[in-house]
Formats: structure tokens, sequence, C-alpha cells
């Protein structure tokens, strides 16, 4: 069950559970100069994303965002958020099985912001690729040009 974190409440958990079609992206986002204030995101941090970005539903494209600009601006990316962060984004793009234009071209500006391409998004890619059920010519053609 996913639930509402509340920063400023002790605990933080509130006492009704957040319905499963609502985007948590304004508690994630009341959560990110917390999360980033040590440099990294770990531990309990990495609980707290999973809480609200649980398994048991989709990833919405703002949370997808969400997660990108935190990954962006964490100082020290740990192994355990490097994991988390291609988990959800592979269940983001993958929520239907299959892989659009629109979500090649999303992956593309993703992948491409820094102008390289490094050795883990080349695995999201080819894990992308086995594990879609179809692939858009759009996707096929960013695979081919950072996976060589």
């Amino acid at each position: 069950m996913s639930w509402w974190i509340d920063p400023a409440r002790p605990g933080g958990r509130t006492r009704y559970p957040v319905p499963k079609w609502e985007s948590n992206v304004p508690q994630l986002r009341a959560l990110m100069e917390k999360f980033l204030a040590d440099g990294k995101i770990d531990g309990r941090e990495i609980d707290t994303l999973g809480e609200l970005l649980p398994p048991d539903r989709p990833v919405s494209r703002a949370e997808a965002e969400f997660l990108i600009e935190m990954h962006k601006r964490v100082e020290r990316v740990t192994p355990a958020f490097e994991r988390f962060f291609y988990r959800v984004i592979k269940r983001h793009v993958l929520a239907d099985g299959v892989i659009d234009a629109r979500e090649a071209a999303w992956l593309r500006r993703m992948i491409l912001a820094d102008g390289r391409v490094d050795e883990r998004e080349k695995k999201l890619l080819r894990e992308l690729k086995g594990e879609a059920t179809r692939a858009s010519p759009e996707f096929e053609a960013l695979f081919a040009e950072c996976v060589k």
C-alpha cells in the first residue's frame, strides 16, 4: 500500500493511503531538498522513495521526470540509488510492454542530455530492448546509435 509522506509529521506517514492513480510528485518535491542535503540518497531515503513509487502501480511521466531531476542534482550517486532509479525508469517505459515513438523520444532526451551515453544507460537500453514486447523504429534507432 502506498502512503502519503508528510515531512512535517513525526514518522512521516498519514493515516490514509494514496489512491493508486494519484501521482506522488507533490510529496516527492517536498522531500527533495531534505534528501539532497547530505549529497547522496541511500538507506531510509530510498525506502521512502520506494513507498511513494511502489512496484505494484505504474510510474507516471511526472514521477519519472522528478527522479531524473533528483538523479541530476545529487552530488554522489550511490549504487543503491542508481539501481532504484533505473528500475523505476524501466517500469515507467515498459508500463504497457511497448516502447512507442513518444517514449523513445523521451528516452533520447534523458540519455543524451549530457551529450554522452554511459555504461549504465547502455545497460538500460539493452534491458528495455530485451523486455519490451514491441519497440518502435525510433527506439531501435536510439538503441543502434547508443549501444553500438
